[in-house]
């Protein structure tokens, strides 16, 4: 006989054999058994998981002769064989919706339904695969055969795009039972294929099996279909270097070089590692992946006491020794910014993904250049000591700075500064006697009314600068209460206002901003330099660190 693949072979007969979906099975057995059993079925979710088999499945216990009480088929009669075969049956029909979408399609379907099963007591059951294909034509025209169907009949659509059908055939949802299927757990797939292998006479480790089942990626279907490419290749032998070269997969024992060399500091050593894994054939992109496996686990192990169960059992002690290196804040970061990558395809889509994994590893390696931002400020004396200096308390931390020519790691972070010249750079910038910055007293007298009638919302606008000796200067956009602002009165007004608030005198200095042409466009450096300057504004201290050290500011 012909070999049959896994994933044929071993598909389950039965609504109990379905790993996993018992929410659907159970629902579905029951349905039968007590003669309960819709008119039409939604079956969605990813590949792999079971749809099309409970669909089947479905049909078998519908037209089974010896079906049991409890609503299971027999599975072994000439019925259930030829639906489980998915060979063709004279009730049960089973249609790709990827090459038949049309509207005549549909409309053909329509007509076949009409007609009667061919015995009394069998069900016409219709299976459409790839459900979201069809033309919004074509649900059209079986949408009076779904709200009105003929007895004993029923639909059984499968999907993984359920929205699409949303967009396309939002009435047709309401007319089916929905049924949301879950991608498979890897102890779940583990399981099987350990029962799949003994009953092949195939020995296999637990290292194998999970790497099978990580990489099916919740598709039970995937995880058969990879032992056999593995069984092919060596001969039934399935072991984790067999697993390995058949999926491309990089060894455990190059992760924690990579982590090694991250808490040495050893910078230069990633073009090293690098190009080691193109010489030796290693695809950039599995690695990449599994980085980001890695990282999850570190995070994992820093943040719970449980066991690493994805990783090799004789390298688990190591990995955890590695992850007590890194804080879990850093570990958090390094896997954001490789999530980037995943988010825009970058890996994929690049001619290069060398050079995006080069500097991928490098801004992992320069975490230990950087800071919180609260830990700069009281480095400077601009925020009381007390508490973590890694722990603002708020929900929404400070936007962060960092050297211009230092790698970064994210938004609330800082190049660390020397302390031997951080005190001296800010005293020496700090002014005498000064209680409040120019900008933050400015923004109390407007708050206490200090502005003159009608121009409050004018003067909010301003940009608020500390010049030399008592000058303020105050620079405004074009405006009607410009004229009012030019008026010495009202000048002198606004500054007896401001020295009350300033905690000495001030003399305000009126610069008129120059008028552009055309209206600005938001862009993300217009963004990024309206928030920094208002960030300045509230803290002149941080203001004068920045002017100092060059720091600038992170997305």
């Amino acid at each position: 006989m012909a070999y049959q693949a896994l994933a044929r072979k071993y598909r389950p007969r039965a609504f109990s054999e379905v790993s996993t979906q018992e929410h659907v099975s159970k629902t579905l057995c029951r349905a039968v058994a007590s003669g309960r059993v819709g008119h039409a079925y939604l079956f969605c979710g990813p590949r792999g998981v079971g749809k099309t088999t409970l669909a089947r499945v479905l049909a078998m216990a519908l037209n089974c002769p010896h079906r049991g009480e409890d609503g299971e088929p027999c599975g072994r009669c000439q019925s259930c064989e030829r639906i489980w075969g998915g060979q063709t049956a004279l009730d049960v029909i089973e249609i790709d919706a990827a090459s038949n979408r049309g509207v005549e399609d549909a409309r053909d379907l329509r007509e076949r339904a009409m007609y009667a099963p061919s015995e009394p007591d069998r069900y016409k059951v219709y299976i459409v695969d790839e459900a979201h294909m069809l033309t919004r034509e074509a649900w059209n025209a079986l949408l009076k055969i779904l709200e009105e169907p003929p007895s004993r009949v029923v639909f059984v659509f499968a999907t993984t795009e359920p929205q699409k059908i949303q967009q396309s055939a939002a009435p047709i949802l309401s007319r089916c039972q929905r049924f949301d299927f879950k991608r498979i757990g890897v102890t779940d797939i583990m399981g099987q294929l350990r029962r799949v292998l003994e009953l092949e006479g195939v020995a296999a480790p637990d290292d194998a099996l999970r790497l099978v089942a990580r990489r099916a990626d919740g598709g039970m279907r995937d995880g058969l279909s990879l032992m056999d490419q593995v069984l092919a290749l060596t001969g039934n032998v399935a072991d984790p270097a067999a697993v390995r070269q058949v999926l491309g997969l990089v060894e455990d024992e190059r992760f924690l070089e990579l982590l090694d060399l991250l808490r040495e500091g050893r910078h230069a050593d990633v073009f090293g590692l690098v190009e080691a894994l193109l010489d030796e054939g290693y695809d950039l992109v599995e690695f990449y992946h599994g980085l980001v496996d890695v990282l999850r686990g570190l995070l994992r192990s820093r943040l719970t006491s449980g066991t690493w169960m994805e990783v090799r059992e004789d390298l688990r002690d190591a990995f955890r020794e590695r992850a007590e290196a890194f804080a879990p804040v850093d570990l958090v970061r390094m896997l954001a910014l490789a999530s980037d990558l995943e988010a825009n395809g970058s890996m994929r889509r690049s001619a290069n993904p060398r050079l995006l994994l080069e500097m991928l590893l490098l801004r992992f390696s320069y975490l230990d250049r950087t800071v919180d931002l609260e830990e700069l400020l009281r480095a400077v004396g601009g925020v009381p000591t007390g508490g973590d200096p890694g722990d603002s308390g708020s929900p929404n931390p400070p936007q962060g700075f960092a050297r211009r020519e230092e790698p970064v790691r994210d938004a609330a972070t800082v190049a660390k500064p020397s302390t031997s010249t951080v005190p001296n750079a800010v005293s020496a910038l700090e002014p005498e006697g000064s209680v409040l910055g120019a900008a933050a007293a400015w923004e109390r007298m407007l708050r206490a009314g200090g502005a003159p009638r009608g121009m409050g919302p004018f003067l909010g606008a301003a940009t608020v600068i500390q010049g030399s000796g008592d000058a303020v200067h105050v620079r405004v956009p074009p405006g009607p209460a410009l004229d009012r602002l030019r008026d010495p009165g009202t000048l002198r007004h606004l500054s007896d206002a401001l020295s009350t608030h300033l905690g000495h005198a001030a003399r305000i200095v009126v610069d008129l901003e120059e008028s552009a042409t055309e209206p600005a466009r938001v862009t993300q450096d217009t963004v990024r330099k309206d928030r920094l300057s208002e960030l300045l504004q509230r803290e002149p201290v941080l203001r004068r660190a920045v002017e100092e050290l060059d720091l600038e500011l992170l997305d």
